[in-house]
């Protein structure tokens, strides 16, 4: 892979990092504090969803510094290494632990009867789309395993 792509995948992950980290920092606060004074009733779950929301961005920043590690290994030539399987796996969990924490606060809000369609939608597509990045990883770590293994074998004959 040319180091020009690399490069671009490291800028990109970190742009991604600082757009999540403002947004948690600035945007969440306000939109809590204006939906709260919008709707009185559910005023109560303010501090609740956002510290869900805030638990969920852990593992997303974990999952995009294994990344940001896995292209270090890339741009080394290591890319075929225990290194990079053990990323793969640490990013699979992340998503895994996402998941996870969308489906409590989606019944948690389900409880409070506060399970507005809009918050189903998003919280659905967030969802779909870890699952989707869960399987992916998956498959590769599986995929590296596999060449891994069939490499030590080579070696061992050779």
């Amino acid at each position: 892979m040319k180091r020009g792509t690399i490069t671009f995948l490291k800028v990109t992950i970190f742009i991604l990092g600082i757009t999540i980290l403002t947004m948690c920092l600035f945007w969440l606060p306000g939109l809590a504090r204006d939906t709260a004074e919008m709707n009185p009733d559910y005023a109560y779950l303010r501090f609740p969803v956002l510290f869900g929301l805030y638990c969920t961005a852990i593992p997303f920043f974990l999952a995009l510094y294994q990344a940001f590690k896995l292209l270090n290994y890339i741009e080394s030539d290591d890319a075929f290494s225990r290194l990079a399987v053990v990323s793969l796996g640490y990013i699979k969990n992340c998503a895994i632990a996402i998941i996870i924490l969308y489906a409590i606060g989606i019944l948690f809000l389900g409880s409070q009867s506060a399970l507005h369609p809009g918050i189903v939608i998003i919280g659905g597509a967030i969802t779909f789309a870890t699952l989707v990045i869960s399987l992916f990883t998956a498959v590769l770590q599986e995929l590296l395993r596999s060449a891994l293994e069939i490499k030590s074998e080579n070696d061992l004959t050779v």
